[in-house]
């Protein structure tokens, strides 16, 4: 299943609650998102049947491997995008911001050269 940036922003949502909170609900996501019950009840629905989401009885969402891992993979992103706008000049909620629109959308290739020479000039600084 090909995740659209939505699914993407649930799942990093849900990593980010969950590094703060042991359970994570529906509720959480909703508040965090600034989203209504509905729509975070068809995205978690979506992201069940997609394998990359589970619900425990007691509605404790859990990343399923294949979610921690695009999760992971978009939070990385969005931090290391912010952190990279901050050292250009821009301001911290600017950066954020930006780097939310741009992480859903920049290839591979291209963020592996963006780690790379923020790596190489983080090391000499």
């Amino acid at each position: 299943m090909q995740l659209q940036e939505s699914g993407e922003m649930y799942l990093e949502t849900i990593l980010i609650l969950s590094r703060k909170s042991p359970t994570v609900r529906s509720v959480d996501v909703g508040e965090y998102m600034g989203f209504s019950k509905p729509s975070v009840s068809r995205a978690v629905g979506l992201l069940k049947q997609g394998g990359f989401l589970l619900m425990q009885p007691d509605g404790a969402l859990v990343l399923t491997d294949a979610g921690r891992e695009v999760a992971e993979k978009i939070y990385e992103r969005h931090t290391m995008l912010t952190d990279l706008l901050v050292r250009l000049g821009v301001c911290a909620e600017t950066a954020a911001e930006d780097a939310c629109k741009i992480e859903h959308d920049i290839s591979d290739e291209s963020f592996e050269a963006i780690r790379r020479h923020l790596q190489k000039h983080t090391k000499t600084e």
